[in-house]
């Protein structure tokens, strides 16, 4: 146990390994998962399900008034409504189907409207990522912040590429061709809380992406403002969770990397 973790980081990151181990199973047997559409290009599984199902059961019994936000279960109201959990049970799905070993769990706690903790959990690795507001950000029991890297044209960002049944293919491939022609690389992973935890950790320099649902994002704002990183909407508010937009960079890229996206524009 990660010394100076709270009591409520604790519940989250317990709930967060037991998911986990869940979830692993079933990577070990995926033929055998029950998988259906919601929607073009769009999955869940029997794990997505049973992997929400924990995360339900142990943060209801450890803060028993709290209200839920749900990729699968949707809106559960709470006695307390001033807390709510952000649950994203199996973030990545798409490569968890296709037996690539990369996806998450995310758990994010909105306090009061504010995004106040948040958990991703990569448990094929067992990196537990997660942050508490005004306390920094860690992996594991180690404190990370994120890169110093201040030259864009050095720098490696993430992103989130639009498919099947999304909009924004053109002007995505117009921001892509802006960040390729002026940075040392660009990466998409498939797990926007995975890439926000890794810009966090000072492994990506910036990410960016539009069309992202609030529990894909909750807990990594958290991790990268608590890592010193900054995050904002597309127009440079703080409106990520109503826009689903994000641009998530250190302090010296995010200006330039914004500036590829306006210029896509």
């Amino acid at each position: 146990m990660a010394q100076g973790r709270s009591a409520l980081i604790n519940v989250m990151a317990n709930a967060a390994t037991r998911a986990g181990r869940s979830l692993t199973r079933s990577f070990g047997d995926i033929e055998k998962l029950q998988v259906s559409m919601k929607g073009p290009a769009d999955y869940v599984s029997e794990a997505d399900h049973r992997s929400e199902k924990i995360l339900f059961e142990d943060l209801k019994k450890a803060r028993p008034q709290y209200a839920f936000l749900m990729e699968e279960g949707g809106v559960v109201e709470g006695k307390d409504n001033s807390n709510k959990w952000i649950i994203d049970p199996l973030d990545g799905t798409m490569n968890f189907l296709h037996g690539i070993p990369h996806f998450s769990i995310s758990i994010g706690l909105e306090r009061d409207r504010e995004l106040f903790a948040g958990v991703v959990y990569e448990p094929i690795t067992d990196q537990m990522f997660w942050a508490e507001q005004g306390k920094g950000a860690f992996l594991n029991d180690r404190r990370i912040r994120v890169s110093t890297r201040r030259d864009v044209k050095e720098s490696l960002f993430a992103t989130g590429i639009p498919f099947a049944g999304r909009d924004g293919h053109k002007p995505y491939l117009a921001q892509l061709e802006n960040v390729m022609a002026g940075s040392a690389g660009v990466r998409r992973s498939g797990s926007a809380a995975l890439d926000l935890a890794y810009v966090a950790a000072g492994r990506y320099d910036g990410w960016w992406e539009k069309g992202i649902k609030p529990w894909d994002i909750a807990a990594g704002i958290v991790l990268v403002r608590e890592a010193g990183g900054v995050i904002t909407d597309f127009a440079g508010g703080k409106d990520m969770m109503n826009k689903c937009e994000v641009i998530a960079a250190n302090v010296d890229v995010h200006r330039p990397l914004k500036k590829f996206l306006d210029a896509a524009v």
